[in-house]
């Protein structure tokens, strides 16, 4: 697709070429007219055929470092308790380039304590389960720092097994913080199993996101990549218009220096 892509906008400059050299058989106020055609159909070529190779740049420049041995990138997530996170763990660690996968936090969502509510909470949590490295009440939120290899299933069954006891109920929803490490050749292909999860990455951290976010930093907005095209345009006809002059001069700068060497 990129290969016809270009090809299809070296066409549009051939064309753009072809209107320059026609100045002969045009008046001279018409070559203003004939600029402007050319960034237009610089700027329209530019648009529907180069733009979308462009915006692939960052994907491009990254896969030097994809293939580099040992890279390594670090997907955040954050997942839905109604996911089967065990399901999910079991996929990825059978697939190439598994690095590893940890579930650091929980979040539990709660109606909006009034100050004793907020107190109780925040004296009784850290009983409820000793592998709670740490946590945090807020006005309206539980959130649960965990052990080492304790996981997000054990840590809920632990804390809704004693919010059933003491008020009745079972918790109906939380939100699970996991950080994925990976071999960077490989990420692509991790995206569209989590994909399939439903899961986008919050933050990826490595040298292949890295070179992703310097290329982007460093591009052209889609208006100004637009216009250089169409500047471009403009280059290749002023080209085209005076190259029955550059051609003859050209010629005789070759064949002066070639006597000057005989010489």
């Amino acid at each position: 697709m990129t290969i016809i892509y270009l090809v299809l906008f070296i066409i549009m400059m051939i064309f753009v070429f072809s209107i320059g050299m026609l100045r002969h058989f045009m008046p001279k106020r018409e070559i203003l007219l004939v600029l402007v055609v050319a960034f237009f159909i610089g700027a329209v070529g530019g648009a529907f055929f180069l733009q979308p190779i462009y915006e692939e740049l960052p994907e491009i420049t990254s896969f030097v470092e994809k293939n580099i041995p040992n890279n390594e990138e670090t997907l955040y997530l954050d997942l839905s308790s109604s996911l089967d996170t065990n399901k999910l763990h079991d996929e990825l660690s059978k697939m190439e380039g598994f690095k590893s996968y940890d579930e650091t936090s929980i979040s539990i969502p709660m109606w909006g304590f009034n100050q004793k509510e907020h107190d109780y909470f925040d004296g009784i949590v850290g009983n409820i389960d000793s592998h709670y490295k740490n946590y945090n009440v807020t006005s309206n939120k539980i959130n649960i720092e965990l052990e080492d290899n304790y996981t997000s299933s054990q840590a809920l069954k632990s804390f809704s097994d004693w919010y059933k006891l003491v008020y009745g109920e079972t918790i109906s929803y939380a939100q699970i913080k996991a950080v994925l490490v990976i071999d960077s050749s490989q990420l692509d292909k991790f995206k569209e199993v989590l994909l399939e999860y439903g899961v986008v990455p919050t933050k990826i951290e490595g040298p292949v996101q890295d070179t992703i976010n310097s290329t982007n930093s460093s591009m052209l907005s889609n208006f100004e990549f637009i216009l250089v095209c169409g500047g471009f345009g403009i280059i290749v006809a002023i080209i085209g218009i005076y190259m029955d002059s550059v051609v003859p001069a050209y010629r005789r700068f070759k064949k002066a220096i070639n006597t000057k060497r005989k010489r």
